[in-house]
């Protein structure tokens, strides 16, 4: 036992390169699926009823909901109603910046003052990803009624796709630590400067 609390101890440094990795392989996966249909289909309700990104539509919420694509299907109405209201042209463009983050979050294992902006970035964006949970009627369960309702809807019983936005809680720690790292490397050679020039 005091083997493994001996390595764990000494390999704080490897796990915070294992977070950017980790960082990296989830943005640049998720980043990357937004050029395919399904993915940018599936995004639609958190854009569309964030105040941070509806204007990036030309089509108001709950619209949406009347031309939604299950994974796996397409509908040409369906396509051709995302068409117009921008739905894929901003699911290249988030992907981009999103993969994009992925890369500078990254590079922070080897330049401190790229990871640094990477750290902050992939905080930043989960920030946002964290507001769907105000924002999207999608993340809780929903009252569908019936013969047999269900008691367990609403606030506090997430949904898929709720419980797929809480988990970037740990997106956001992961690059405030990151973020946190670079900036202890920045301030080490600044310090080694002023040892020099002094």
């Amino acid at each position: 036992m005091n083997n493994l609390i001996t390595i764990l101890a000494n390999s704080q440094r490897q796990f915070i390169n294992l977070s950017r990795i980790s960082i990296f392989i989830v943005m640049a996966w998720i980043g990357g699926l937004k050029v395919f249909q399904y993915e940018a289909d599936g995004i639609v309700h958190f854009v569309a009823n964030s105040p941070f990104m509806s204007f990036f539509y030309t089509k108001k919420a709950p619209e949406y909901t009347n031309y939604k694509n299950p994974e796996g299907k397409t509908v040409q109405k369906n396509i051709d109603w995302h068409k117009e209201n921008g739905t894929y042209l901003f699911a290249y463009g988030l992907g981009a910046v999103i993969v994009i983050i992925g890369v500078l979050t990254l590079l922070g294992i080897w330049y401190s003052n790229i990871g640094l902006w990477g750290g902050l970035l992939t905080f930043g964006m989960s920030l946002i990803t964290l507001s769907f949970l105000i924002t999207t009627p999608e993340v809780y369960v929903p009252n569908l009624g019936g013969d047999f309702p269900t008691p367990h809807y609403g606030f506090p019983y997430l949904s898929g796709v709720g419980r797929l936005v809480l988990k970037d809680v740990i997106m956001m720690a992961a690059g405030l630590i990151c973020a946190s790292d670079c900036a202890g490397k920045i301030k080490q050679k600044q310090a080694k400067r002023y040892l020099v020039t002094s």
